[in-house]
């Protein structure tokens, strides 16, 4: 059975809906200035305080700001305080957090295969520069590692999916493995030894 979405809630919704459509469909970019309260209400044929709603929301999620006296303007997207505000409420489980890793470590062994075929020479001076560098603590390590590695991948959006829940897990737990895994992982990129990464991470699994 279907749960229905309250009239408030839709409208709030809608709100923001078409507030993105505005921005996409003017071509706003940050620091563009967004048109007040009330034009806004007449440009979307919607309520001010619907309107108000949607402000405060997407100010909250660090994509809009407003100076004082100056208006309401568009600023540029920052994931980490996206990832700070629903981490406090999605991660709290045991559970949750083991699976969230669980999926890490699968997109991470997909893009390792997907990226076998654009890793030669160059690619892996690069991958043993990053893991021999003393200046990033282990999480930023292998962040800088697999973006190297996704970087490869040539797909975008399933970057972006493993950065953002990156991202995630990283404000309640640590996701950075062994320095010998990541030895071993360009060994097999040096080797051409492409069936053997799926070997490697199911041993990383079973830890």
């Amino acid at each position: 059975m279907a749960v229905s979405m309250p009239s408030k809630q839709k409208v709030y919704h809608g709100v923001l809906t078409e507030i993105r459509h505005f921005i996409n469909s003017n071509n706003l970019q940050p620091g563009d200035k967004l048109p007040s309260e009330r034009e806004l209400a007449e440009k979307l044929q919607a309520g001010r305080s619907s309107i108000r709603e949607a402000l405060r929301a997407m100010e909250l999620l660090g994509l809009i700001e407003t100076r004082h006296g100056e208006g309401t303007y568009l600023s540029a997207y920052r994931s980490y305080q996206t990832v700070e505000l629903l981490s406090s409420f999605i991660l709290q489980g045991d559970q949750i957090k083991v699976e969230l890793l669980l999926t890490i470590r699968i997109l991470e062994k997909e893009a390792a295969k997907l990226a076998f075929g654009r890793i030669h020479e160059t690619e892996i001076k690069a991958l043993k520069t990053i893991i021999t560098s003393d200046e990033r603590k282990p999480n930023d390590r292998h962040a800088a590692f697999f973006s190297y590695i996704f970087e490869r991948t040539d797909n975008l959006l399933f970057t972006k999916v493993w950065r953002l829940m990156y991202e995630f897990a990283i404000t309640v737990e640590d996701v950075y493995t062994s320095s010998i895994f990541y030895q071993e992982l360009i060994q097999l990129y040096v080797e051409r030894d492409f069936n053997s990464i799926e070997t490697l991470f199911d041993a990383l699994a079973d830890k």
